[in-house]
């Protein structure tokens, strides 16, 4: 299991230092996600400061951006980080799409699967010198002269990995991708009944072997040096977890547990109730989501609960998070490594 670090909403520039630090404090890892900033713009500073770390977006929003766009960006990334980039991507949900980036929304599971074959028909011809001839029902590619094609690059098999959460998209991932990025909103049933099944269907369908397909996720942890630090923590995490069960995009993670307070924490959330919706949050639920250990502790419960269900993870971040002292964060790193 690797175990990655995840640039938080800063300057581009920032993501060198940052790096540096992940990688001093053993990291396998580099994620940037797109937030606040341009998702891939850290990750060409963080390849030059730090080419021994793998580096990936967590995730980009792919619709509003032409897969000719992605796909030269990524090209860029893969050359300069020799080939530890992986490409991330997400559908994001309606609103988002139609009225912050004017886009379109139809059919996010179908398009992002042509998505990412348009990506890779891209990648031949970049690669290959093919003639460029991609048509689908939302894609479609047939022009790329020589004085736009960036050509070869030594190791032009860019990993593609996509996010969700419901069964769509874990088939779609089983079927074309080489990695899924698991919603931190997930329990292990969840895990085990919903996401890792519709992988391996997806896989079926495409005649391939599930171990293909990389888990991703950041997990939610509780820890602390005393009550009062654990407390603080499992407070924080509540009111995380409750913003997302209010949503209707993650219900089916309630759903699989029988959890019935997602419809009374949606109209909570409409009447910006936000600490009366943490106080929805039981503590059996936390310990559902969340991995709960003291800091020595913390790497090991977190590896005895993904082993065999994750390949990577990373430290979801909460606001309050308890500041340890780095020497103590790598000894975490390392024990959840294993």
């Amino acid at each position: 299991m690797k175990v990655d670090y995840y640039f938080p909403p800063q300057p581009p520039a920032a993501a060198a230092a940052a790096a540096n630090r992940a990688a001093s404090l053993g990291y396998d890892g580099f994620f940037s996600a797109e937030t606040q900033h341009d998702p891939f713009l850290p990750l060409g500073f963080a390849s030059q400061a730090r080419p021994d770390l793998d580096l990936g977006t967590a995730i980009a929003v792919a619709f509003p951006r032409s897969p000719m766009i992605t796909a030269q960006t990524a090209w860029d990334l893969a050359e300069m980080s020799a080939g530890r980039f992986i490409l991330g991507l997400g559908t994001q949900v309606r609103a988002h799409i139609t009225r912050r980036f004017s886009g379109e929304w139809d059919a996010p599971a179908a398009r992002l699967r042509e998505y990412v074959l348009a990506l890779r028909a891209i990648w031949d011809t970049f690669q290959n010198g093919s003639r460029l001839s991609f048509s689908g029902d939302h894609y479609s590619f047939s022009l790329m002269t020589p004085f736009f094609n960036p050509g070869p690059i030594a190791n032009p098999q860019i990993p593609v990995a996509i996010a969700g959460v419901g069964p769509h998209l874990s088939r779609v991932a089983g079927e074309v991708c080489d990695g899924f990025h698991v919603h931190p909103f997930h329990t292990v049933r969840y895990l085990d009944e919903v996401v890792i099944p519709n992988i391996a269907a997806g896989a079926a369908k495409a005649g391939r072997p599930v171990e293909d397909v990389g888990l991703i996720s950041t997990v939610f942890v509780v820890t602390g040096r005393d009550e009062e630090e654990m407390a603080m923590m499992a407070t924080a995490a509540k009111q995380q977890i409750s913003f997302y069960a209010s949503t209707p995009s993650y219900r089916p993670v309630l759903d699989a547990h029988g959890w019935d307070f997602g419809e009374r924490l949606n109209l909570l959330s409409r009447r910006g109730e936000w600490t009366a919706m943490a106080d929805v949050i039981s503590d059996e639920v936390l310990a559902e989501v969340a991995v709960i250990a003291p800091p020595e502790r913390l790497g090991q419960a977190i590896r005895d609960r993904y082993r065999g269900r994750l390949h990577r993870v990373g430290f979801y971040a909460l606001a309050g998070s308890l500041d340890l002292p780095d020497d103590e964060w790598a000894q975490i790193i390392a024990s959840t490594r294993g």
